[in-house]
C-alpha cells in the first residue's frame, strides 16, 4: 500500500473533541436523543463540528483549530449554550463526565452509521460498553518525525492528563474506588495501549505496512492508543482524558497540552524505550488515586507523589503558559492539587445526595454554566 502521508501543520495549534452525556431530565438517565439535538443544534452551532457518537446518548463537539486559549474557550462556551439550549426545549440536559454514574450498557442503541455498525459487528458487546465519554486533544505537528516524538515524549505525561481530567469515580451504579474507570473500559480494545516505540515516521510507516498487511487494522482509527499520530489533520491525538464537567475545565487541560508540546520541543528531553516499563503502572496510579496516585521515574528509579510531579511540570510551563496567552488556565489547573479533580467534586455530591440520579442532575447543571 502506499506510505501513510502526514499532512503537516502549523506547529502548536491545537483544537478539542468532547463526547458528551445526553440525559432526560426525569430520573437523569441517559436519552438516546443524538438524532434530534444535532438536527436541531446543528444550523445554530459555532465553527467546528458536532457529531454523533458511537451509541445514541452521546454527541461529540469538535472545536475548529486555534491558537489560543482565549478563543478556543469561547468556542467552547458558544457552543455549550447552542447545544444547552436546544437540548432544554427537548426535555434533555447535557452533561459532562467519564462515565454516566448508572446507565446500564445493554440497554444502549448503536447509531446507525456504517463505521459506528461496522464497530458494534466487530466488537460484539464491547460497542455498547464504550459509552463512555473522553476529551480528545490534537496539538497541530510541523512534521512527521516531530510528530512521532511528540507521541513518545508525551507517555510520561498520559498519569497528569488522566487526574487532571478523571471524572469517572461512578459506573454501573457503583463507586469504583478509581478516580477514572472509563479507562478500564478502553483497555478491553485488543488495539489500545500505545504506539510501538519508533524514531521516525519511516519506521511508523513500516510498522502500519506490516499490520495493514496482515489484515488488523484497515486505518489509524483502528488503533485506540493513549496517544496517537493523525497525519490526515497533521496532528498528535492524546486520548486518555474523561471528559470534564465544564468546558473551562476541558479548554485548560488542551492549553496544557499545548504548553507541554511546546516545551518538550524546546527541549527534546532524551525518550527511550524504558519509558514503557514504568507507563502501564504509573497510568494505573493515576486512574485509581488520581492525584494521590505515585509516579514511578523509569529513568532514575525515583518514585514520588504525582502531585509533586505535577507541581514540578507547573513550574516548568509556566513561561510557555504565559507566551501562549494561558497563565488563566495554568492557575486553575494548580489550584485542584489543593481543591481535588472532578472525581472528588462527583463524590461530595453525592455524599450530600445520597442519590446517583442527583449527582447526574447537579453535574448537568454544572456543565450548563
Amino acid at each position: 500500500m502506499p506510505a501513510l502521508d502526514f499532512a503537516a501543520s502549523a506547529a502548536l495549534t491545537f483544537g478539542v473533541e468532547l463526547e458528551l452525556q445526553l440525559v432526560n431530565t426525569r430520573d437523569f438517565n441517559l436519552a438516546p436523543d443524538a438524532d434530534d439535538l444535532l438536527r436541531r443544534a446543528t444550523r445554530d452551532a459555532p465553527p467546528g463540528e458536532l457529531k454523533p457518537e458511537i451509541t445514541q446518548s452521546m454527541v461529540e463537539i469538535n472545536t475548529s483549530v486555534h491558537r489560543r486559549y482565549p478563543e478556543l474557550l469561547a468556542e467552547l462556551r458558544a457552543t455549550r449554550d447552542v447545544l444547552a439550549g436546544h437540548a432544554r426545549k427537548m426535555n434533555v440536559a447535557i452533561s459532562g463526565g467519564g462515565t454516566h454514574p448508572f446507565q446500564k450498557w445493554s440497554e444502549r442503541k448503536i447509531y446507525p452509521t456504517e463505521r459506528f455498525l461496522s464497530v458494534s459487528e466487530k466488537y460484539g458487546f464491547l460497542a455498547k460498553q464504550f459509552t463512555v465519554f473522553g476529551q480528545h486533544v490534537h496539538i497541530g505537528c510541523a512534521s512527521a518525525d516531530d510528530a512521532v516524538y511528540l507521541t513518545l515524549a508525551l507517555v510520561r505525561y498520559v498519569p497528569h492528563f488522566i487526574a487532571l481530567a478523571a471524572s469517572s469515580p461512578y459506573y454501573q451504579g457503583v463507586d469504583t474506588a478509581f478516580d477514572s474507570s472509563r479507562l478500564s473500559v478502553v483497555n478491553a480494545f485488543p488495539l489500545s495501549g500505545t504506539m510501538p516505540f519508533v524514531r521516525s515516521w519511516r519506521e511508523f510507516n513500516t510498522y502500519y505496512d506490516r499490520m495493514f498487511g496482515l489484515g488488523i487494522v484497515a486505518s489509524m482509527k483502528d488503533f485506540y492508543w493513549d496517544i496517537r499520530p493523525k497525519p490526515e489533520y497533521g496532528t498528535v491525538e492524546l486520548r486518555v482524558c474523561d471528559t470534564p464537567l465544564t468546558v473551562d475545565r476541558a479548554a485548560e487541560i488542551a492549553a496544557f497540552a499545548q504548553a507541554l508540546a511546546s516545551w518538550l520541543w524546546e527541549a527534546r528531553p532524551d525518550v527511550s524505550a524504558d519509558v514503557y516499563l514504568t507507563h502501564s503502572y504509573n497510568r494505573f496510579q493515576a486512574c485509581r488515586h488520581g492525584f494521590a496516585g505515585t509516579l514511578v521515574d523509569a529513568t532514575s528509579g525515583v518514585s514520588r507523589p504525582l502531585a509533586d510531579d505535577l507541581r514540578e511540570t507547573f513550574d516548568r510551563l509556566a513561561p510557555h503558559m504565559s507566551l501562549l496567552g494561558s497563565s488563566d488556565a495554568l492557575a486553575a489547573l494548580d489550584r485542584l492539587l489543593d481543591g481535588g479533580n472532578d472525581a472528588a467534586w462527583l463524590r461530595r455530591q453525592y455524599a450530600a445526595s445520597g442519590t446517583l440520579p442527583d449527582v447526574v442532575r447537579h453535574q448537568a447543571a454544572l456543565w450548563a454554566g
